[in-house]
């Protein structure tokens, strides 16, 4: 008896699946796709709100880590020229013209030029370790959702599902296919939501933390190089 009833809300399924592909030169792209996530339920509201905050943090950080990346080729000499003529006001003045974390972070090893080298490192490192932490804000929040989105996709899944069970309970032998409908495409359209914004995020957390980590190979290099300017001089 299960397995009949099943076969008889899968065959409904996939007919409204025909009906809508028929109708897909009717409807505008825009509407039926409003009027299947319709059929999510309130489950579609936080998928909805979720995808929204992924393209906010990943628009966000994608720009800002372009940005840090770009950094002057002939900064690090013209620090050096600067430094070995000792105008060390000419030197911090050109780092702190230009607007990215390599920058500042010389900025910040110039300011303690005459004190120890552990201390200048540590000062730079420390600055770095910000630097980075700016960078990666929000990085946290789109891998929730790229992990959290389908979770609640699923949820949806298994609410649909016990609608329609309960509509079909509630029916007992008289049972009609159209009232289990809409427990039926809230089971499918939620899942499928979930999972396409679970699966863009994914993507985009990944591509975020490739660049950051662009950055993060260019600042460490200029670290490495700046601080071998210092000892020049004293040689």
């Amino acid at each position: 008896m299960f397995g009949y009833i099943f076969l008889q809300v899968s065959g409904a399924a996939a007919d409204s699946l025909d009906v809508m592909a028929e109708s897909a030169g009717q409807d505008g792209i825009v509407t039926r796709f409003f009027d299947l996530a319709l059929k999510g339920g309130w489950i579609m509201i936080p998928i909805l709100v979720l995808s929204l905050i992924a393209v906010f943090i990943f628009f966000d950080r994608y720009f800002a880590v372009k940005k840090a990346g770009k950094v002057d080729d002939t900064l690090l000499e013209r620090v050096k020229d600067y430094i070995s003529q000792g105008n060390i006001e000419a030197a911090l003045s050109l780092a702190r013209s230009q607007d990215n974390p390599t920058a500042r972070m010389i900025q910040k090893g110039i300011s303690r030029i005459g004190r120890p080298m552990t201390d200048v490192n540590s000062a730079i490192e420390t600055v770095g370790n910000l630097e980075i932490a700016k960078l990666e804000k929000g990085l946290p929040v789109l891998a929730s959702v790229a992990g959290g989105a389908p979770m609640i996709g699923f949820l949806g899944t298994v609410i649909g599902m016990i609608q329609a069970f309960y509509d079909m309970a509630n029916a007992g032998s008289n049972i009609d296919v159209t009232l289990l409908s809409s427990g039926i495409y809230q089971a499918m359209v939620t899942t499928v939501a979930g999972l396409t914004v679970g699966i863009i995020a994914y993507f985009a957390y990944n591509i975020l933390v490739a660049n950051v980590e662009k950055v993060i190979f260019k600042m460490e290099a200029a670290t490495s190089e700046f601080l071998d300017l210092l000892n020049e001089p004293a040689r």
